[in-house]
């Protein structure tokens, strides 16, 4: 979420729930290097009135039950004459959880602060070693001072800077990391690519990291928080609205989830209406793009050309977490899942589910459904009650006519241990077996 969006608006915090998100970072991306909380105010941007920190609590974190990570402004002061203060930082922590007793437990010191597009007052600006100082000697310790319980996070590059993470990781201090992770640039996105490969390389991008931060004597007990990752890392087009985009969601969350990757959020959950690459290649039927999971309302914001939509819309992203949000429990665990070589198209996740199991599916083939026997090694049963959740190309496709159409739920019955499903053509299937 970003602090020009109204969180106030009726129905924001409903969304979020019916997504089944469990997280929300604030108050934004780039706009957290210029962002003054207690103003409500950006150095030289545009914070919406109602955007408050407040607000945001009451009107969205509390009442959807999210738990919270706030990006703190590295990049300027309150005055916007230098880089930013880890005084106003403590001020922040000290409020929300002495003053207020909010609990926000995740405070990620800067927004892709290694980067020229970022907004950083520093002398010199976006460089490693003034960042960690700086988080080593004021962000952190002062922070730390009025609550000790929270988690500290520092930005690190991947591999757009292993300088830069070297130094940051052997001279900072911090409780975590926050990797950052886009898929393609804008104008040579590809359905094949973000389908069958992209969810991969954002594994291996996770592993890369792990490798990294291993190297720099780095503890195994410290995690990695993807704070954001979506498909495109600017101008969006129409490939963000389809159901590819829904289905590289569900299989990022999957493979995160594989990765051991404790929390991650998405870019976006409102707003960030585009036109970008509208190419005859992309599946897709609408005339815009957009990192939002869900809509605005028409017109999109920064995009007033775009097909009515009615405010709360979820796109397929939002669909795709829905889904996950029934193989993804809190307190069970990931198991191992493995697919026959002869199913290309179909990748396959597993899960423990209360007493019982969640088999998650993919069909990645656009033209053919794929029927699986799906086998349960070392079930304890003999005999599960099973039930499904499925979205796909076919409910997508009714967005052509402005409709947005829910997954569908069915109940299985009786199935054993080893049972068949059939997987329409690009889709995702989750099967709970109780």
């Amino acid at each position: 979420m970003a602090v020009w969006f109204d969180p106030t608006q009726p129905g924001v915090a409903t969304a979020l729930d019916n997504a089944g998100y469990h997280m929300t970072r604030w108050p934004g991306g780039s706009d957290s290097d210029a962002y003054h909380w207690q103003t409500n105010t950006l150095c030289g941007g545009y914070a919406n009135s109602n955007a408050t920190f407040d607000n945001f609590m009451n009107d969205v974190v509390k009442p959807a039950g999210l738990d919270l990570a706030i990006t703190i402004n590295y990049g300027s002061n309150a005055a916007c004459n230098a880089g930013g203060d880890p005084a106003e930082a403590a001020a922040w922590v000290d409020y929300a959880n002495n003053t207020k007793h909010y609990g926000v437990k995740y405070w990620t010191i800067g927004n892709e602060v290694y980067g020229g597009w970022e907004y950083d007052l520093h002398s010199p600006a976006h460089d490693a070693p003034t960042y960690a100082n700086a988080v080593a000697t004021g962000y952190y310790p002062q922070m730390k001072a009025k609550d000790p319980t929270i988690k500290v996070g520092v930005v690190v590059a991947g591999s757009y800077s292993t300088q830069w993470d070297n130094t940051v990781l052997t001279q900072a201090k911090y409780d975590f990391v926050e990797l950052h992770w886009y898929a393609q640039a804008p104008g040579s996105e590809s359905d094949t690519y973000l389908l069958k490969q992209a969810p991969i390389d954002l594994a291996n991008a996770v592993t890369a990291e792990r490798s990294i931060m291993n190297a720099n004597g780095v503890s195994p007990s410290v995690p990695i928080y993807l704070g954001e990752m979506n498909s495109v890392y600017t101008n969006p087009g129409k490939q963000t609205m389809s159901i590819v985009n829904g289905l590289f969601a569900g299989q990022a969350v999957a493979q995160l989830l594989n990765q051991g990757v404790p929390m991650a959020t998405w870019w976006l959950a409102f707003g960030g209406c585009g036109v970008g690459n509208q190419s005859s290649s992309l599946y897709g039927w609408q005339n815009f793009g957009g990192y939002m999971a869900s809509s605005d309302g028409t017109p999109e914001y920064g995009c007033s050309s775009a097909q009515a939509t009615t405010f709360e819309t979820p796109f397929p992203s939002a669909r795709a977490y829905s889904v996950m949000a029934q193989f993804a429990v809190a307190g069970n665990r990931i198991l191992p899942a493995t697919v026959a070589a002869s199913l290309s198209s179909v990748r396959a996740y597993g899960a423990t589910k209360g007493a019982g199991y969640a088999v998650l599916l993919f069909n990645l083939d656009q033209n053919n459904a794929a029927t699986v026997t799906v086998n349960i090694a070392g079930a304890s049963r003999s005999s599960f009650s099973a039930s499904s959740v499925v979205y796909g190309k076919k409910q997508y496709d009714d967005s052509k006519n402005g409709v947005w159409t829910a997954p569908l739920s069915a109940n299985l019955g009786t199935v054993g241990k080893t049972f068949s499903v059939t997987l329409p053509v690009w889709s995702m299937t989750v099967v709970t077996l109780q």
